[in-house]
Parts: C-alpha cells; sequence; structure tokens
C-alpha cells in the first residue's frame, strides 16, 4: 500500500501531509538495533514495514522480551521518552527488514491538541501496549515456562508470518529469561510429541502445533 494511503487510514489529511513533510524514512537490516539502552530518543516510529522486538534488560543484565510492533504500529516508550526528554530504558531489534517514519519528538505535543486523530492514535497505542504487557506479566507470573514458550513460539509465527522460525535456543531463552538447558529440554519434548522439528537454529512448526 502507498505510504500516503496507510497514512490515511489512521489520520486526517493536513496532519498525512505534516508528517510526510517533517518525518524521515529510515530503513533496517534484519538484527540490528533501532533503539537501545541510554539512547536519546529523539523520534517516535511509525512502521511501515516489518516487525520490531522490544527488549528490557533487569540489573543483571538479563533481557526478556515485552512486545513486537509491526506494520503501521509504533512505540510508546519511545513516544513517553521523547516527551520526558528521557533516555531509552529498551532495546528495539529488527526482527526482520524494518522500514519506519521517524516522527520529530517536538511535534509530537503539538499535534495531540491540533489532531484529534493524532491523539486517539497515541492513547490507542499505550492502552495496546499495556494490554500487552500485562498479558507479559500474567504469564510469567501464573503459567508454567511450557506453555510460556507455545505462546512464544506461536507469536513469534504470528508476527513474522512464517511457520519456520529462525532462532538457537540460546536466544529463545534469554528472550524469555530462563536458560537454554531448560529450554531445550521443552523443545525436545515438543519434537517427541510431533508438534515442531528441530534444525541448527532453527525451528520449524508442524500442524499438530496448533496454529
Amino acid at each position: 500500500m502507498e505510504l500516503k494511503s496507510k497514512l490515511s487510514l489512521f489520520f486526517e489529511t493536513p496532519l498525512v501531509e505534516e508528517i510526510l513533510n517533517l518525518g524521515n524514512i529510515k530503513n533496517f537490516n534484519e538484527g540490528e538495533t533501532i533503539m537501545d539502552y541510554g539512547m536519546a530518543v529523539k523520534f517516535m516510529p511509525f512502521i511501515v514495514k516489518g516487525t520490531i522486538r522490544v527488549m528490557k534488560n533487569d540489573e543483571d543484565n538479563r533481557e526478556i522480551l515485552l512486545y513486537y510492533l509491526s506494520d503501521t504500529e509504533s512505540c510508546s516508550m519511545a513516544y513517553s521518552c521523547c516527551m520526558e526528554s528521557k533516555k531509552s530504558e529498551v532495546r528495539a531489534i529488527a526482527e526482520d527488514n524494518v522500514s519506519l517514519i521517524a516522527i520529530p519528538h517536538d511535534k509530537l505535543d503539538e499535534w495531540l491538541c491540533k489532531y484529534p486523530t493524532w491523539k486517539s492514535y497515541i492513547f490507542n497505542s499505550f492502552t495496546q501496549r499495556f494490554n500487552e504487557l500485562l498479558k507479559s506479566i500474567e504469564s510469567i507470573a501464573f503459567h508454567k515456562l511450557d506453555e510460556r514458550l507455545i505462546t512464544y513460539l506461536t507469536n513469534k509465527t504470528k508476527v513474522t508470518g512464517k511457520t519456520s522460525i529462525q532462532l538457537s535456543h540460546n536466544q529463545i531463552a534469554e528472550e524469555m529469561g530462563t536458560s537454554r538447558v531448560v529450554i531445550s529440554r521443552l523443545l525436545k519434548q515438543l519434537e517427541n510429541d510431533k508438534k515442531l522439528l528441530l534444525y541448527r537454529n532453527e525451528i520449524k512448526l508442524l500442524k499438530d502445533f496448533g496454529l
């Protein structure tokens, strides 16, 4: 879909024109870091194409997956950092090749008062991210690790649109906040149950996985 048409699904025509005139198109390759811990955040991204993985670390530098961002979505964390002149507390990584519009921070507050559709988009974005964080907390607190792994693999497939996942056991363990040994054991059990196939740095989900 043409960029202008995509923006017009959310915003009124004058705002679309401002975004096109003031925003910068940025492209990132798969695996590239878009935002990192301690980085000064000077723009809010509107994702045109691709998927972004947003991570958070703890005091021991262990990371856990917070949520994914995909087509036409934005990062509430980036918006908050821009508005409060704070440095990033998350890491955002391109899950695949990503194209986004970098919206300058000095326009974010102005557009809240000027354009009703912008206010609606921002509020909806915060609500969606908040709900996803609640689901993550609920999963960690109440679900067994094998259930969390199945949910993780299901979500990964949804955002990529592929049943083959290019990840090592160690990468999955890091994103889920557990150990590689535990993840390898759980994946092997799922393979024994004929729900997936394991290859080197690749997992292929089968029909019995329940997608």
